[in-house]
């Protein structure tokens, strides 16, 4: 710190708005946001997700439109999740393997309606297609075991890039699999295929809105506590980012997102590499039911709580706000 006052008045540059936005640190614009959206079968279907306001499961041809309409408010990507049928679900997650499953068939929607103007994002995990909720294979005594979940991993990658994916995004927490994905892609012809790591993926509470909205969080039996991380743990989460990025990930993911900005601040200092967070479906409930009570302005909310994100270290926030928040950027 350098001067004293009066000759340094720290409120001499927030006196005006112009003044403000001269000094402004931290930037944030449409082109940080990626917006999650949840797809499911039918035609002209929007299925409204109770515990997550505002948010709905949508039909193909509405995940078109909203992909035109991100295109539009400046969003650079969108991520996709599947509320895969009950029926096709099976304890292998075979259905995650289908060239003409529903997140293939998404992918190819958007590319219709919008060519290479928005980029896809496309999750790897097996729990949106498992009988057991779970993102992997189990044992018999119920274990989630690794290379085998791997395996199939890598298979549910390679079909997503023939699909027109542009990033993949493994949110299975297997170790290695960062690198049996990197390796499958260059081999198959895919060596621009992006891969962003669910590098730091914690065993949250905040993550029940979601299992809702993918249809897995009645199916889910046990817990995601042997793959996913410790709360408690931060030291473990630079040793998974350092790992994941040896092995091939473009960018790394911290997950959840407000009650992790410590986690995000670290990676970003250690490494200074691309770092996303996921605002995750809890934290954006909280938020919805928060203005809803009266306890703040929503879109006040919404804006400072992306400010937070960015000003942490990140380059891109996965929030299921992208929409608002790039229309008040907008002005």
């Amino acid at each position: 710190m350098t001067g004293s006052y009066p000759a340094t008045r720290l409120r001499r540059p927030r006196a005006t708005a112009w003044s403000r936005a001269l000094y402004r640190e931290t930037v944030l614009t449409p082109a940080d946001l990626i917006w999650p959206l949840f797809v499911t079968e039918g035609k002209g279907v929007e299925e409204p997700v109770g515990s997550l306001p505002g948010v709905s499961r949508w039909s193909l041809d509405g995940i078109a439109a909203r992909a035109k309409e991100a295109v539009t408010l400046g969003i650079p990507c969108l991520a996709l999740f599947p509320n895969t049928p009950v029926s096709l679900r099976s304890d292998q997650g075979d259905e995650a393997l289908n060239p003409d499953n529903l997140m293939c068939r998404a992918v190819k929607a958007i590319r219709d309606a919008c060519g290479n103007d928005i980029g896809i994002l496309t999750d790897v995990a097996l729990d949106p297609y498992t009988s057991h909720g779970q993102d992997g294979l189990l044992d018999l005594e119920g274990y989630v075991v690794n290379d085998d979940t791997v395996a199939v991993l890598v298979d549910q990658a390679l079909n997503q890039a023939q699909a027109g994916a542009d990033i993949i995004a493994p949110s299975d927490m297997m170790d290695g699999r960062v690198k049996a994905i990197r390796m499958a892609l260059e081999m198959a012809g895919h060596p621009n295929v992006q891969i962003m790591s669910y590098a730091a993926k914690y065993a949250s509470a905040f993550y029940g809105p979601f299992r809702d909205a993918v249809g897995s969080g009645g199916l889910l039996k046990g817990d995601k506590k042997s793959y996913q991380m410790d709360p408690a743990n931060a030291e473990e989460a630079l040793r998974e980012v350092a790992l994941d990025l040896a092995e091939g990930a473009d960018g790394v993911m911290i997950k959840p997102g407000l009650p992790y900005l410590d986690i995000v601040r670290r990676v970003k200092e250690r490494f200074e590499v691309p770092v996303f967070a996921y605002q995750v479906s809890g934290e954006y409930a909280m938020l919805e039911a928060a203005a809803a009570a009266g306890a703040g302005e929503r879109d006040a909310l919404v804006l400072e709580t992306l400010m937070a994100f960015k000003r942490a270290g990140c380059a891109g926030v996965l929030t299921y706000h992208a929409p608002l928040a790039a229309r008040l950027l907008d002005g």
